[in-house]
């Protein structure tokens, strides 16, 4: 794509606000956005940031060397070169997600746009949605933690960020729009809802989903009363882009009004559903008054039945799913709900659907090689995820009279008073934990792993305790004491295809390093 400056800087975009000053190049064309100067091409048009480790704007001249037609920047410059359009904003942060979507001919705005947020059940969610219209007969993409679609096909997410950068975002929602998709299913991260990133702050949303929200990165909202605050622009920005509906291409007169989709069961779904004017709907899997609640659920390794209440209609209906793990049955009453609303289609109507649905890779998968134990990869690394996933593997594990062995650390630079609240709640409900690294970044892996046994005070050091940073050696050890109807629990990387550290980050898929270390027991079998 290619288009002169003046033409997307006019579009829509407040520059009288934002731009402070602009000198240089008139009016180049732009091939491109981008705010990585290693991947600048000719003809670019590259955003110098501010960041916690280095500073784009550090990086203009590289930036320019490359071929870079025009700089936006936020602090002063004291060299320009000639040729350069120089544009300089109060935040050039905040600028990128206006500038994007305008570059990309609003995209959003083109297509029904689903946002999912939560603290867990997000990326689970965002897919079964995705699934769900798909089964439908429509054509949809995704953006979620584990994969992306442009709506032409599912592609793996290489980077270890829920939502991406704005420029990623309009990009990809373009390309949806230029293969002929008609809705977008957005996994939406609380630092991506934030107004410090503004990476979803022009996106035009039509259904927004709470799956719930507990205690998860403080180290950047500072307190969970701006972390929940910061998820609820989601349901805020139904009512700002309210002026846009039927006007643009895709959102026809058909579009159903705006609606939001909760959690009964959290607490703050009153929260969330005063953050809009528009209805939210709201599920439970506790029994609680909501338009679909669960009246009962049976679990196994392969998938869940239960009984659910449709409030509307007084319908007791029965619900099976082929997903591991009892908890994703809220995922599936939150997709139910949107996909109803969004095609006027009786829940009822869509349950057939639901033996369908596909489980996301690293969200409770099934490593099978013949072993006599069982091994779970799951992505959960946070308190409240741990008291979701443990108690019914439990149960199910002590009819069968086997042990859990539950495996994971903690990401570095990130919060810290989760720790000891991980190791307490694995504590309690395994019979061995092992502790090792997740994404230590620039701490010290040890002294992560000693915080987070804080939290086992019972534990005995090298009998039910053990502490060993490397992930890969952990795991063999895990295995090698892992006895016949035992539960091997690897937690905290599920799809992610590495391990960051200092100096270096390196390949690592859990799921292949299990299968790797049964191999080397001996175990060759096929899941």
């Amino acid at each position: 794509m290619e288009r002169c400056l003046s033409d997307f800087f006019t579009d829509g975009i407040s520059w009288q606000a934002e731009l402070l000053e602009k000198n240089g190049r008139e009016d180049p064309l732009i091939t491109g956005l981008e705010y990585d100067s290693r991947k600048v091409k000719p003809g670019n048009l590259f955003f110098a940031l501010p960041g916690l480790h280095t500073d784009g704007h550090r990086f203009i001249p590289d930036a320019i060397q490359r071929g870079a037609a025009a700089i936006l920047y936020q602090d002063e410059l004291t060299e320009f070169q000639d040729g350069v359009l120089y544009l300089r904003a109060r935040n050039s942060r905040a600028a990128m997600s206006p500038v994007a979507s305008s570059f990309y001919n609003n995209p959003s705005k083109q297509l029904t746009i689903i946002g999912v947020t939560g603290t867990e059940g997000k990326s689970t969610t965002v897919y079964l949605i995705y699934q769900f219209l798909l089964l439908a007969g429509k054509k949809a993409g995704f953006v979620s933690t584990v994969q992306y679609s442009d709506g032409t096909g599912e592609l793996w997410n290489p980077e270890h960020q829920t939502t991406p950068e704005a420029i990623t975002i309009h990009r990809l929602l373009a390309d949806m729009v230029a293969n002929g998709a008609e809705y977008a299913v957005i996994e939406a991260s609380s630092h991506g809802l934030s107004p410090k990133t503004n990476r979803l702050g022009d996106v035009a949303f039509d259904v927004s989903v709470m799956t719930n929200v507990t205690h998860e990165h403080l180290e950047f909202h500072g307190t969970w009363e701006q972390y929940r605050d910061d998820k609820a622009n989601l349901f805020r920005t139904l009512d700002h882009y309210d002026h846009l509906k039927g006007v643009h291409l895709q959102k026809t007169e058909a579009l159903p009004p705006s609606f939001g989709v909760a959690n009964a069961d959290d607490p703050s779904v009153g929260y969330f559903a005063s953050a809009t004017l528009h209805k939210t709907y709201t599920y439970s899997t506790r029994g609680k008054d909501a338009d679909i609640s669960l009246r009962s659920v049976e679990s196994a390794v392969n998938g869940n039945w239960y009984e659910a209440l449709i409030r509307e209609t007084g319908e007791v209906v029965d619900i099976r799913d082929r997903l591991p793990g009892a908890f994703n049955a809220g995922n599936v009453l939150a997709s139910l709900l949107v996909v109803s609303g969004l095609l006027f289609v009786p829940v009822k109507d869509l349950i057939p659907l639901v033996t369908k649905l596909k489980p996301v890779r690293g969200r409770m998968t099934k490593v099978q090689r013949g072993q006599p134990f069982e091994v779970l990869v799951d992505y959960a690394h946070t308190p409240s995820s741990f008291e979701t996933i443990f108690p019914p593997l439990r149960e199910r594990i002590d009819r069968t009279g086997g042990r859990i062995i539950s495996l994971f650390g903690s990401a570095g630079e990130r919060d810290t008073k989760k720790r000891p609240e991980q190791g307490r709640i694995a504590a309690d409900w395994s019979d061995l934990v092992f502790l090792t690294d997740e994404d230590p970044r620039g701490e010290v892996p040890l002294t992560i792993l000693e915080e987070i046994a804080l939290g086992c005070p019972e534990g005995k050091r090298g009998e039910n305790l053990f502490l060993i940073p490397d992930r890969s050696q952990a795991i063999r050890k895990a295995f090698s004491l892992a006895e016949s109807g035992d539960l091997v629990l690897l937690l905290g990387k599920g799809h992610e295809n590495s391990i960051i550290y200092a100096t270096e980050t390196i390949a690592y898929d859990e799921i292949a390093e299990a299968e790797k270390a049964l191999g080397e027991m001996g175990f060759t079998g096929t899941n």
